[in-house]
């Protein structure tokens, strides 16, 4: 045996952890550790250090490196897209026609209808935009870490499921709508389709900037127009609005037994379903128990249905502080891309073969859970729950 050992030590929301699976076969008498702290978290165990805490609320310190401020703006530029734009929107229309900028504002919602399905054949990416040093840094937040197992072949088509949702679906942004994690790097001559609710792409202006990220509709002639062209490869969170609302830290809980239209599109057009998992995505925000609730768990659904997205009473941190605000912490997420499930090309699949491809695919990503999930900060107890 070697005369030393060297482990990296992380930080995990106020707890130290070793970065690999037991340390039982070691023997201290026969060798001494040496313990080096990872840059990132000397950082931010110097932050909790210079911190202080006012009526419970954890301060940050004010002097804080640049490199973690940019990490900030980041992340905020993202909670902004994804949580103000479309009020931001709204109220630019408004202020326009009341300034009196009716052309503008009949501009742009004109541009809006003449471009409506621009959405439904791949959208208008730019890759100027997606390689934006921004989303590095909002990557290097967490981090983020894209996991390859194995290489995807060009010429084939791909349907990328990701679980598990979590709060905001972050992952699939950062890691398809973004080169923030490298993704076009890592698989070369595959192109990324990440994909949202259609009604995203109904509002002037944000519409626009989120079709530049790679982002397309969901809707199903949608998905087949992508499916159709080899190297393609849409990505879906098939849990959708529903499963951020079972996202809780410590769990690995996913809504799959209802959701089987993304595995009739895969076989209607003979693509390969790749298993995504995101190991760490329910940890970054606390919500409020609707189990315990049963009242707020109903309504929660009820306007799931209506509005199409789940409102989840959640909380993270702040921009100058720990513990409130609704910023996700900094916990490491390493999103892993499983091994592709090859689908047999059927344009009328029935209902059998559609259970019977959906069954082989809940195994197939059970089974890159269990694979992983020593090595990503899990424990042997810990199961997928498939809901």
């Amino acid at each position: 045996m070697a005369a030393g050992g060297v482990f990296d030590v992380f930080r995990d929301r106020g707890k130290l952890r070793l970065d690999l699976p037991s340390l039982a076969a070691v023997d201290k008498h026969e060798f001494p550790l040496i313990f080096i702290i990872h840059p990132e978290t000397k950082t931010k165990m110097a932050d909790k250090e210079e911190s202080h805490e006012i009526l419970g609320l954890k301060l940050a310190p004010l002097k804080i490196p640049m490199q973690r401020r940019l990490q900030m703006l980041g992340v905020l530029h993202f909670w902004y897209i994804f949580m103000m734009s479309i009020g931001t929107v709204i109220l630019l229309l408004a202020v326009l026609a009341f300034k009196g900028y009716y052309l503008t504002v009949l501009g742009l919602i004109l541009w809006a209808y003449i471009d409506r399905d621009t959405p439904l054949v791949g959208g208008r990416r730019s890759h100027w935009l997606r390689g934006w040093p921004l989303f590095k840094y909002m990557v290097d937040y967490f981090p983020y870490k894209l996991i390859k197992t194995v290489e995807l072949d060009p010429e084939g088509t791909y349907l990328c499921c990701l679980h598990p949702h979590g709060i905001t679906g972050l992952s699939i942004f950062a890691n398809f709508a973004t080169e923030g994690t490298n993704f076009s790097e890592m698989f070369p001559g595959i192109t990324p389709y990440p994909m949202t609710l259609h009604g995203w792409f109904r509002f002037p202006i944000i519409r626009d900037y989120l079709m530049a990220s790679g982002l397309c509709s969901v809707r199903k002639e949608s998905v087949d127009w992508i499916l159709s062209r080899p190297g393609a490869a849409a990505a879906i969170i098939v849990g959708g609005a529903r499963e951020s609302l079972v996202s809780k830290p410590g769990t690995n809980r996913v809504v799959l037994n209802c959701r089987k239209g993304f595995i009739k599109r895969a076989i209607i057009n003979g693509a390969s379903l790749v298993p995504v998992y995101s190991f760490g995505e329910t940890d970054m925000y606390e919500q409020v128990d609707n189990e315990k609730n049963p009242w707020l768990k109903q309504l929660q659904l009820r306007l799931t249905k209506i509005i199409g997205v789940a409102p989840p009473l959640y909380h993270g941190r702040g921009v100058f502080n720990y513990n409130a605000g609704l910023l996700p912490y900094r916990v490491p997420i390493h999103t892993v891309v499983g091994k592709p499930l090859p689908v047999e090309k059927n344009s009328e699949p029935s209902n059998e073969e559609i259970e019977r491809v959906h069954a082989q695919y809940v195994e197939a990503l059970t089974e890159m859970f269990e694979e992983h999930k020593l090595k990503y900060g899990l424990t042997e107890d810990d199961k997928l729950e498939i809901l």
